[in-house]
């Protein structure tokens, strides 16, 4: 799996993640739980992973969702 983006803001995670499912992109969230433990501070981003062959479409969704589409 690759990585495709890394951030704090939680709301725009939120609308990746739906983002990705609804397209059908099986991707994985990791660091939440330490993200959360640190008390949401920002000094731990979650990631968000996506299979090789996905990466590209994936990347084409957050590029969207990141411009506000």
């Amino acid at each position: 799996m690759e990585e495709i983006i890394r951030t704090n803001n939680a709301v725009e995670l939120s609308v990746i993640d739906t983002r990705l499912t609804e397209a059908g992109i099986e991707h994985v969230v990791l660091d939440g739980f330490t993200s959360g433990m640190e008390g949401s501070i920002g000094a731990i981003p979650r990631r968000v992973l996506v299979f090789s062959e996905d990466k590209a479409a994936a990347l084409a969704l957050i590029e969207d969702v990141l411009k506000g589409e």
